[in-house]
């Protein structure tokens, strides 16, 4: 049986008239460089995620940068997240000589543990990232709470849950600032690299437009020290076509999920989502011990996985100069050896579903 892990060929053919006549009119116009399709994306995104600003950018990675940017977070401003995340969360601190500050993670969410921040605030500290990751939001009341009580910032590393709800609100319209990824096989993806930014704080939407046009607010007049951050037009016209069918995608890949669920929670560990939240089930996420055998049995049947992710950042070469050590993070550590992602994406079928669940099964009999 052929199962693809994300999908995005077939829902490209679902999907081909509309997306193929959007690129085709960018063509015809030739307007590849921030387009009025972008402004209509940005408008559209606005009004699905009910933040008062979106701003379209060129990733992901470059949407955390501009988040702190925005905030003038400077050299050794401390910012405390967690090491159980692609790399984009902390490296962009990094990258502006801020510090990232690690605590360990919820065992079961895999977010960020918000009874551990306080205990890592120091004068230093300036903002709070929680990342959404797997595509569920952390425990942002918590999180907001602390960052009240110390007047910290909170930029929300949403880049695998956009579309997700927490307490009736999607994540993308909590903490000072949110962003977002539509990396291809994210939830909502482009056909190549692709961000936004979402605030409520007309202050940071106005910087964060200028920012990504490498600071200019005027041709060739430049109040900030920016980047290349714009997201391209073709870019745009692809997510454009996409977004009507989005919310029917979150609705599929929570049936999906609701499916292995099913099929699996009596037998190994699957995810947990909180009461007052959704997730937009970027990745469904086993728990397991020896990986290695249960990911090789699993390709011996032609059933795509991947970890995500095998090494926790405390422990990654780029950031030995932080002096963690083995241990420190020890539930982050031990997720980082266990976890698993199985095929997820709103075109699975039930069939396919039942074949990858009966074959796990199969390793635990």
């Amino acid at each position: 049986m052929k199962i693809d892990f994300a999908n995005l060929q077939l829902q490209y053919q679902t999907y081909k008239d509309k997306i193929d006549s959007n690129i085709q009119a960018i063509l015809n116009k030739s307007n590849y460089i921030l387009g009025e399709e972008v402004q209509i994306l940005e408008q559209e995104l606005q009004n699905f995620t009910g933040a008062k600003y979106a701003i379209a950018c060129s990733s992901g990675t470059d949407a955390l940068l501009l988040a702190m940017m925005a905030m003038d977070i400077q050299p050794n401003d401390e910012i405390i997240t967690t090491p159980f995340t692609w790399i984009s969360t902390a490296e962009m601190m990094a990258l502006i000589k801020a510090r990232p500050v690690f605590v360990d993670i919820e065992p079961d969410t895999y977010n960020m543990d918000a009874n551990l921040i306080e205990a890592a605030i120091t004068k230093k500290t300036k903002a709070i990232m929680p990342v959404s990751l797997y595509g569920q939001p952390a425990d942002m009341d918590a999180i907001q709470t602390i960052a009240d009580k110390y007047n910290l910032k909170v930029i929300i590393d949403g880049a695998q849950s956009f579309g997700s709800i927490y307490n009736n609100k999607t994540d993308s319209n909590l903490g000072d600032i949110s962003t977002t990824s539509f990396f291809p096989s994210k939830p909502l993806g482009c056909y190549g690299d692709g961000g936004a930014v979402f605030t409520n704080n007309e202050e940071y939407a106005n910087k964060i437009k200028l920012l990504r046009v490498h600071g200019q607010n005027k041709r060739y007049h430049h109040k900030y020290i920016g980047i290349g951050g714009r997201l391209d037009t073709m870019q745009a016209s692809i997510l454009l076509a996409k977004l009507p069918y989005f919310k029917k995608e979150l609705k599929d890949r929570q049936k999906v999920a609701d499916h292995y669920t099913n099929g699996l929670s009596k037998i190994l560990q699957t995810p947990v989502i909180k009461l007052n939240r959704s997730s937009a089930w970027a990745q469904y996420t086993l728990r397991v011990k020896n990986r290695d055998i249960f990911q090789l049995k699993l390709k011996e049947s032609d059933i795509p996985t991947s970890v995500f992710y095998p090494i926790p950042l405390h422990l990654q070469e780029c950031f030995q100069y932080l002096n963690y050590k083995q241990n420190d993070f020890p539930i982050s550590e031990k997720a980082s050896n266990e976890v698993i992602s199985v095929p997820m994406n709103s075109f699975l079928t039930s069939e396919q579903i039942n074949y990858i669940v009966s074959h796990i099964k199969k390793i635990y009999n």
